[in-house]
């Protein structure tokens, strides 16, 4: 089990890279005061790992949310992401571009290719290639890539991807996926941890929840962390940002860690990346 500390521990990318491997993620906040009000408070609280994305259009207020807080832009682990209409050589270099100027910033921590589009992703990535190289983004990755997706792309990838981003709960957990992706050094980071709500409907969740005195997100977040998965739990609420990080000061036992990965059922909230309309 990768080492679990506290709310600003990391995890090291293959290159490097420290990852922080607890954020907000910010799919749905509405850009302005929203947005804005939520990083601010993520940030004050002690988080160092924001996650957007171009298509969220909540960039600017992303920007705007960690200057207003109290921590250094050096600080914080960005992350933004390429979306499907930009993919390809010269539309992701600018497509960059305009999330910088939008975020307000001179550089990401991580830049995702936000899902897979067949053979354009390969010149997708040969863009954040680019960009790494060039030291624009510390940390380029994917989203969404299933093995045969990221078997495909590593057969003309200069740089192996340091990060894919998943659907990742305890209805769906893709062990093989995970391993894949261990076995290539690639960190495994889980979107929608909480099932899109659905999380609180199950009474196993209630059971444990009841178990270790801690609410349900806490309980399926510490399972993502002793997983060695980066999680990223949205919310735009200041008092469930706050309760949602508090985590560092329990552990689920081995038993209940297998007991949630038997949960598995391959089920998605969201789209499969096989048949995703772009």
């Amino acid at each position: 089990m990768k080492k679990i500390t506290d709310l600003q521990g990391a995890f090291e990318l293959h290159k490097g890279v420290q990852m922080p491997y607890f954020g907000l993620g910010v799919y749905q906040s509405e850009d302005g005061s929203e947005v804005i009000n939520a990083v601010k408070a993520a940030l004050n609280h002690g988080y160092r790992h924001i996650d957007t994305a171009a298509i969220y259009e909540n960039e600017e207020g992303v920007g705007t949310g960690i200057r207003e807080s109290n921590v250094d832009r050096s600080d914080v682990f960005l992350t933004s992401k390429v979306w499907n209409t930009d993919q390809g050589y010269d539309t992701t270099l600018k497509a960059f571009d305009a999330s910088l100027e939008r975020l307000g910033t001179d550089y990401l921590d991580l830049y995702l290719v936000h899902w897979p589009k067949g053979e354009i992703s390969k010149e997708t990535w040969r863009a954040l290639e680019k960009l790494y190289k060039e030291k624009r983004v510390r940390a380029i990755g994917v989203s969404n890539f299933l093995q045969h997706h990221l078997e495909d792309l590593l057969t003309s990838a200069e740089v192996v991807p340091m990060v894919n981003q998943m659907e990742f709960h305890p209805y769906l957990v893709q062990q093989d996926l995970i391993d894949f992706c261990n076995s290539k050094g690639i960190q495994y980071e889980a979107w929608s941890p909480l099932m899109q709500g659905n999380i609180f409907d199950l009474g196993i969740m209630k059971d444990l929840a009841s178990k270790y005195d801690r609410t349900i997100a806490q309980i399926v977040l510490r399972w993502d962390l002793q997983k060695g998965v980066v999680t990223i739990p949205k919310s735009s609420k200041k008092e469930r940002i706050i309760a949602n990080s508090d985590l560092f000061d329990f552990e689920l036992s081995e038993e209940d860690v297998e007991l949630l990965d038997g949960l598995e059922k391959g089920k998605r909230f969201g789209p499969d990346p096989d048949n995703f309309a772009f």
